[in-house]
Parts: C-alpha cells; sequence; structure tokens
C-alpha cells in the first residue's frame, strides 16, 4: 500500500518505486592485444571491427582505407567517429565488411569504429551518442509488393 504524504517537502525525500541506483560507470573492454571489438550494421551490410591504439591507419578486408572506399564521401563517413571524439590519427582500425553495397558497408564500418570506441574509451560515449553514431540506421529497403512495378510505383492507369 502506499503511504501517505502530507507536504510536498515529504514527497520529495519519500523513495520512488521503481528506481534505482545511479548507473555503474561503463568499463573499458579490452581483449590482450589491446584491442577493443564491436559490431555495425548498416542495410544489409555487417561490418566487424577491432580497434587499437597506433598510427590512424584503417585497413578494410585486408586492403588499406582509400583503395577499398574510392570515395570520397565513403571515406569521410568513416573518419567521422575520429573527427567528433577529437582522436584523428590516435587508432589503428581493422575491420570486415561483408554484404550489401559500398555505401551500406562504409555505415556499417563507421558504426562498428564508433561502438568499438565507447568500448575502449567509455568516455566517448556521450560524444558519439550526441553525433548519433552509435544508433543502428534502420533503413533499410522497401520489399516489392504485387499488383505493383516495384515497392510503391504502380502501373500505368488506363482510364479507357
Amino acid at each position: 500500500m502506499a503511504t501517505e504524504l502530507s507536504s510536498f517537502a515529504e514527497l520529495k525525500k519519500a523513495p520512488v518505486a521503481g528506481v534505482s541506483a545511479p548507473a555503474t560507470p561503463r568499463e573499458k573492454e579490452v581483449d590482450p592485444q589491446g584491442r577493443a571489438y564491436a559490431t555495425g550494421r548498416r542495410k544489409n551490410a555487417v561490418a566487424r571491427v577491432w580497434v587499437k591504439l597506433g598510427t590512424g591507419k584503417i585497413t578494410i578486408n585486408g586492403r588499406d582505407q582509400k583503395i577499398y572506399f574510392a570515395r570520397p564521401t565513403q571515406q569521410m563517413v568513416i573518419q567521422q567517429p575520429f573527427d567528433v571524439s577529437q582522436r584523428n590519427g590516435q587508432f589503428d582500425v581493422i575491420a570486415t565488411a561483408s554484404g550489401g553495397g559500398l555505401s551500406g558497408q562504409a555505415g556499417a564500418v563507421r558504426h562498428g569504429i564508433s561502438k568499438a570506441l565507447t568500448n575502449f574509451e567509455p568516455d566517448l560515449r556521450g560524444v558519439l551518442k550526441k553525433g548519433g553514431f552509435l544508433t543502428r540506421d534502420s533503413r533499410t529497403v522497401e520489399r516489392k509488393k504485387y499488383g505493383r512495378a516495384k515497392a510503391r510505383k504502380s502501373f500505368q492507369f488506363s482510364k479507357r
């Protein structure tokens, strides 16, 4: 049963049901080789990402970032977590990307880098979350419907 309170001062001091103590701070999650691991996803692409201290070298599927992602926009997408957290050139990234196209893979690698950075340095979580890098972009291709040309496009209507 609920206890009866007679003033607002008592209401402020009263314990609230369902509210627990403040959350414990996150811990650094690193393997014995000093790497933080995370999985990133975007559209149909999945990227497995390892981050460790280094010189800023980014390797995707055994190839350099500039060779694998030739478009400057895709290279910029991968660099965004480092730019926002002001950690350019401090981490080496090794990633394996599969599924989807190059744009989806670049987004998946960015998502994986962001999650791995928070595992390596939990203090960066707020900055990366505010930038929207930790949220998985759930937008995917809409399926084709029957009686239509594509997902939403319909066949030409003939009145007569």
